[in-house]
């Protein structure tokens, strides 16, 4: 960017908690950033330079919000592409790139860039509708994700056995090798304009048996030296193939073999970032930032080990959101409480995280496991 950035008008696609955080760090920029979003009340309503309610997947809405800005971003998926292609075709800047976004949003297409740019990935077969998975029953197990609209851990079937394929989708799908992992990981890996590329810390995360979420967070990594480095080689690996600026998080299997393996991205900020706010240099919000401004990405040298415990509706609630335990929380060392501005609580929707820092990474997992049991969002 020539001009300064205190000067430039950026539009973000998306109102929620991602954009919330983002607008935190923005405010230490001084940067002027205006959301659009389809909830009235959505996190960002009340603390952006101007928000405008609309849908994000209709052309002409993202077409006019955008036409004055003179940098478009997202903090979600789905958006209307089309429209950023025709803005970033009027010299708006537009990053992630909207090709790339589009690619991302269908998980076939994902799958099929993985295999096309010899990424290490599951083996997968693209299906069309349920049909077709029967006709593949050999492959399992296996699990059958959506190729558009899946989100939050919806859009995901796992399929064991032949019993379970009446929960195969009736939609272009594809069917994935269900991978024996040990761990999920995640890194989340960031590149400007000037094609500058920076890791964040491995992390490892612990996934909600039934709401397919991320229920708890490590960083770092309880991996070995030369597994980091691979996850490491992966993320840079996939965000240069792209061609991509902005924050890309890459989720990764590792198999019982230490093979690493590409499972999902995202080209925004991301759940298996938030500990860096408080635990790393930079934050993940920050370097988002930084790299579609084509500033110097920060450094990202984790502090000390962190958790993080996602803040999850309970099951069973649905209404205006009561925090019980928050006293309790408070009263532990080393937290830090994170809530969204979500008004109305239902069954697993995230409605806050919580960050735990401590120098011994046992006690810090002692404490993630009571943190969960003390902090209930009810209604």
């Amino acid at each position: 960017m020539n001009r300064d950035i205190t000067d430039l008008k950026i539009g973000v696609l998306g109102g929620g908690q991602l954009g919330r955080m983002m607008l935190q760090s923005a405010i230490d920029f001084n940067l002027d950033i205006h959301m659009l979003d389809p909830d009235p009340k959505a996190p960002c309503a009340n603390i952006a330079a101007s928000f405008t309610q609309g849908d994000l997947k209709d052309y002409d809405t993202v077409m006019a919000f955008g036409k004055d800005k003179d940098l478009i971003t997202i903090e979600i998926e789905a958006v209307n592409t089309d429209a950023l292609k025709a803005l970033q075709a009027d010299g708006k800047k537009v990053f992630p790139q909207p090709e790339i976004i589009e690619m991302i949003q269908d998980k076939r297409k994902q799958k099929t860039f993985y295999k096309a740019n010899r990424i290490p990935t599951a083996d997968f077969i693209l299906t069309e509708n349920k049909a077709e998975v029967l006709a593949n029953k050999d492959f399992l197990p296996a699990v059958n994700k959506l190729g558009k609209g899946g989100y939050d851990g919806q859009g995901v079937q796992i399929l064991k056995n032949e019993a379970d394929l009446e929960k195969a989708f009736e939609a272009p799908s594809l069917l994935e090798k269900l991978i024996d992992f040990k761990k999920e990981l995640s890194v989340i890996v960031a590149r400007n304009e000037s094609g500058e590329v920076k890791c964040f810390p491995l992390v490892e995360m612990a996934f909600h048996p039934t709401a397919n979420l991320v229920e708890f967070l490590f960083a770092p990594a309880e991996v070995s030296k030369t597994i980091e480095e691979k996850a490491y080689q992966l993320a840079t690996d996939v965000i240069n193939q792209l061609d991509m600026v902005g924050l890309l998080a890459v989720e990764m299997f590792l198999t019982q073999d230490d093979e690493v393996l590409v499972n999902e991205i995202a080209p925004r900020t991301h759940n298996s970032g938030h500990q860096t706010i408080e635990a790393n240099i930079t934050s993940q919000f920050e370097q988002h930032l930084r790299a579609i401004l084509n500033l110097p990405l920060g450094a990202t040298d984790l502090i000390r080990p962190a958790a993080m415990v996602n803040v999850l509706g309970e099951d069973g609630y649905t209404g205006n959101a009561q925090y019980e335990g928050l006293t309790e929380l408070m009263e532990l060392s080393g937290v830090h409480l994170h809530l969204y501005g979500k008004k109305i609580t239902k069954p697993f929707r995230k409605m806050g995280h919580i960050t735990l820092t401590d120098s011994d990474v046992t006690s810090l997992k002692q404490k993630a496991l009571k943190v969960k049991e003390i902090l209930k969002v009810k209604a």
